[in-house]
């Protein structure tokens, strides 16, 4: 299972979000290159950036996320505000090992399935659920879409990968049950990236034994350190051990 510390960038700051809001950042007052130095340090082999700013319509971090890949020398996962094949290719010509899209889904999939044609294994479909709905717009729109018909819709596109989001359990920063996640998981043939999820090493262990999920984004815990990076990719590589069989 794949580890990808995660920064969210917002007016080039280090921030998380208070229950989804973009308006309520907690502000970490931390060097976003050195941050992600340290990654690379601690033994991360992928990282994972949103621009918060893109997300709402602007392109304030756009220097440091350049600065960013090229400083980490490893592979950066980057999201926030895809809503055209012009950014994601601009972002593709400027080193980003995958672009994450959820809107421009919703309102154009035929162009997220081109866009993972001509880019294989360099797409990331982002679903963001929230009582029972597909979100869209940065958490702010409620879509009619049912999630698991709607990730269904995609398993014909060659995506790397699908990016699940509970929504409801990461507003609340609550424990929030893994059932969601671990139900559309098995519902669909992509690698499964579950965010939202972790907020102790505990959790990282608890993800090894969910069928597909082949990674975890952390950010908030890491900055805060409840979790140590160290120690959550050590229990992400760690060999499985034995299940019980119930019957």
């Amino acid at each position: 299972m794949i580890i990808y510390p995660t920064l969210e960038l917002k007016n080039g700051k280090c921030v998380s979000l208070t229950r989804g809001r973009l308006d309520e950042p907690v502000l970490w007052h931390v060097d976003p290159v050195e941050t992600a130095r340290s990654f690379v340090e601690a033994g991360a082999e992928w990282m994972h950036v949103t621009d918060m700013d893109a997300l709402a319509g602007g392109e304030g971090n756009e220097a440091l996320i350049s600065e960013i890949i090229r400083a980490v020398g490893i592979p950066v996962q980057l999201g926030g505000g895809f809503r055209s094949r012009e950014r994601v290719e601009h972002w593709i010509g400027q080193g980003a090992g995958r672009i994450v899209i959820g809107t421009m889904a919703a309102h154009d999939p035929d162009l997220l399935r081109e866009l993972a044609k001509y880019h294989p294994d360099q797409i990331v479909l982002a679903v963001d659920i929230y009582q029972g709905a597909v979100m869209t717009e940065g958490w702010q729109s409620q879509s009619a879409f049912d999630p698991a018909d709607y990730i269904k819709a995609f398993d014909d596109a060659p995506l790397a990968g699908i990016i699940l989001t509970d929504v409801d359990a990461d507003i609340e920063d609550s424990d929030g049950s893994l059932g969601l996640i671990t139900s559309l998981a098995a519902q669909t043939r992509h690698p499964v990236i579950a965010r939202g999820t972790v907020r102790s090493a505990d959790d990282v262990a608890r993800l090894k034994y969910v069928p597909n999920i082949a990674g975890t984004l952390i950010g908030r815990a890491l900055l805060s350190r409840d979790v140590d990076l160290g120690e959550a990719l050590a229990l992400a590589s760690a060999t499985k051990g034995p299940v019980a069989a119930f019957q």
